[in-house]
């Protein structure tokens, strides 16, 4: 059976002046990054700005396990299956961060023969976006140090400084570290730390705006510190905002690729779901509106993470409508959301199965709540029982929600026709899209709003650093704002033991952050880490390249 990277490189992709013109795409609009890999500019913006938008489908899942679900495989085998049955749709995704590629989860880019290529570059550096969107980050960093070493003219108090540097790589040593060690002439020493790219509130701006100029205005809003007075300073008060803005010129373009079978596919931000908003830019989706009847996105792991915040926070700040939901799941997941272990997950098991399907009715039931109607996708494997599939099912449509079996991952497009025949059905149906709470109530309203409603939980505890964190966040205007909860991805709860649909428990929030700029308060829940650490037997190990520059091992 071939790797995922070997059916990668066997494939032979279509120039990308060739994807662009099949979008009526103009030659002055496209901005090629080599043979098979594009930006697109503000041109096309421009002259799109008029037309009649596509209907919108998002694919989340349940929470991930490690038997697997294949949200991005799903989302990419939707695209080409969708062209099967004649339809004209466009995939908007989010780029690879290198930290998951060289750690334990590996690309982004689908897999097996439902791949968006060309899947080297993708998880690698790609076009670049996410190294400028460290270098500005970075920058903002280095100015706030430099403007307290030249004599700290705004005052600002080095215990209240509230941005961290980044990079792109999981390393659990710069969580926490000092700086300006060995003299005056190296600064002032302070604790600080890295995050990982993607959590950084440059990315989430990136995803968020508008235009360059939306883009800019957003970067200078970036709170960074507070003064000895207690008052607020912005990214804007150091300067910063316009060399960051440089920086970001051209990744603010969206990328176009496309799957193995030649569908047109956006990429476009990468901020993760457990740790940020989890969703690809405003431009990429609005651009794959624009050219396609139908806009296949996704939002990165469970929905109560990325749909959540694809719904609650993207959809209202950018005034999309969805017209479906798709949930990805699998039966070998059900069933370790069931009690078995991961090696027996393939194995017949109507006990486990009844009992961990309750995770996927808490994701069909969230998702109605939202008033968009709801497909279930399960991924097929060759070992799954059909009366589990048909129990499967079943239990869908007693919520409400339509089923299909999906092998795109075996079969590409074609193993994807049913699935992509329901979501066109589902399109047609009234959607009465809505986002489960209101601006007009408090930090605590909302977050004990979606704990209670998407989480199942009983309450909402505010530890003592929390509650100093509102207080500050509250006099900024932060209750105007949505919420970003950052939490565990592998549980509905804020602990990762807890599978299937836990009950009778609290969520803990230890901390919050106004990310200003992007427009929304973060809430840490739980012990969630905002740079990851890499595993024992890290992924980086198995990746390799010869001679020719071929690359073996990614995944």
């Amino acid at each position: 059976m071939l790797t995922d990277i070997e059916i990668a490189q066997a494939a032979s992709l279509k120039p990308i002046a060739e994807i662009a013109q099949g979008l009526g795409i103009q030659e002055e609009e496209l901005e090629p990054y080599g043979r098979y890999k594009a930006k697109l500019n503000e041109k096309l913006f421009t002259r799109l700005k008029g037309e009649k938008d596509g209907k919108l489908i998002l694919v989340t899942a349940i929470n991930p396990t490690p038997a697997g679900e294949g949200k991005t495989t799903t989302t990419a085998g939707l695209g080409e299956a969708m062209a099967k049955i004649g339809k004209k749709a466009v995939i908007a995704l989010r780029e690879p961060s290198l930290g998951p590629v060289f750690g334990v989860k590996g690309g982004a880019a689908g897999g097996g023969y439902a791949q968006v290529l060309p899947m080297e570059d993708i998880n690698l550096h790609f076009t670049g976006d996410m190294h400028a969107i460290t270098s500005a980050n970075n920058l903002l960093c280095a100015m706030l140090d430099n403007h307290m070493h030249q004599g700290n003219a705004l005052g600002i108090d080095q215990r209240r400084i509230l941005i961290k540097r980044c990079m792109d790589m999981n390393d659990r040593a710069l969580r926490e570290i000092v700086i300006g060690l060995g003299g005056k002439i190296n600064g002032v020493p302070r604790e600080d730390g890295f995050i990982i790219t993607v959590a950084s509130e440059v990315m989430a701006i990136l995803c968020l705006a508008k235009d360059r100029e939306d883009l800019k205005k957003r970067l200078g809003d970036i709170l960074v510190a507070y003064t000895y007075s207690g008052q607020p300073v912005y990214a804007r008060d150091l300067g910063a905002d316009g060399a960051m803005a440089a920086l970001l010129k051209d990744a603010i373009n969206p990328n176009l690729v496309q799957t193995l079978e030649g569908t047109p596919a956006i990429m476009h931000g990468g901020p993760f779901a457990n740790i940020a908003h989890g969703c690809n830019s405003v431009r990429a989706t609005r651009l794959a509106l624009k050219l396609g009847d139908y806009c296949i996105t996704e939002a990165g792991f469970g929905s109560d993470l990325g749909a959540e915040k694809f719904l609650d926070i993207k959809c209202r700040m950018a005034g999309l409508t969805p017209s479906c939901i798709v949930i990805v799941a699998t039966a070998r997941a059900l069933k370790y959301n069931g009690g078995v272990a991961k090696a027996d997950t393939g194995k017949p098991n109507r006990e486990a199965l009844e009992k961990g399907i309750v995770n996927l009715g808490a994701h069909i039931d969230n998702m109605r709540k939202y008033g968009v109607p709801v497909v279930v996708a399960i991924n097929k494997f060759l070992t799954d029982d059909e009366e589990e599939l048909a129990f499967i099912e079943s239990y869908c449509r007693s919520r409400g929600a339509d089923f299909a079996l999906s092998e795109v991952f075996g079969k590409g497009g074609e193993g994807g026709m049913d699935l992509a025949r329901k979501v066109v059905d589902a399109c047609e149906k009234e959607s009465n899209f809505h986002p489960l709470y209101s601006l007009e109530g408090t930090i605590e309203e909302k977050i004990g709003t979606i704990a209670k409603e998407i989480y199942g939980a009983d309450g909402v505890v505010f530890e003592k650093k929390a509650k100093k964190a509102l207080s500050d966040i509250r006099a900024l205007g932060g209750d105007s704002m949505p919420v970003c909860i950052a939490k565990t991805q592998y549980s509905l709860s804020d602990n990762a033991n807890l599978l299937g649909r836990p009950s009778g428990f609290t969520i803990t929030i230890r901390d919050l952050r106004l990310s200003n700029g992007a427009g929304f308060v973060v809430a840490y829940a739980g012990d969630i880490m905002t740079m990851p650490g890499l595993p024992k037997a890290p992924a980086a190990q198995k990746i390799d390249c010869d001679a020719d520059g071929v690359i073996s091992g990614l995944f």
